[in-house]
């Protein structure tokens, strides 16, 4: 299956007191059949999250499911799996106050 490539790196900036991290920034490689940074541009264009938020949500929601759609016979996500789909159905949608189509789309 063709994918587009991503390079993740997380940086630990502080502890939840506010210290500094000790922390080795964690980075790995990963494909994605979406381009998750066009998926971005239109979360944060949605008006659903502050841009930091649909960023982070974008981000987080493209890496799991794909994790999920390369393991889909996994047992871990079978009890989840119908309730995602609605989930991502309803997010596809678009918000409310949006012209059709103007959802995160899928580009299988």
């Amino acid at each position: 299956m063709k994918q587009h490539r991503y390079r993740v790196t997380l940086e630990h900036l502080t502890d939840a007191a506010g210290a500094g991290s000790s922390h080795e920034p964690l980075q790995f490689e990963v494909g994605n059949h979406d381009d998750i940074i066009a998926i971005v541009r239109r979360m944060r264009s949605r008006g659903d999250f502050d841009e930091q938020s649909a960023t982070s949500f974008a981000v987080g929601l493209k890496l799991f499911s794909e994790v999920m759609l390369e393991q889909k016979d996994h047992p871990l996500f079978a009890a989840f799996k119908p309730h995602f789909q609605q989930f991502m159905k309803q997010l596809k949608k678009g918000p409310a106050s949006t012209a059709p189509g103007a959802g995160v789309t899928d580009q299988r």
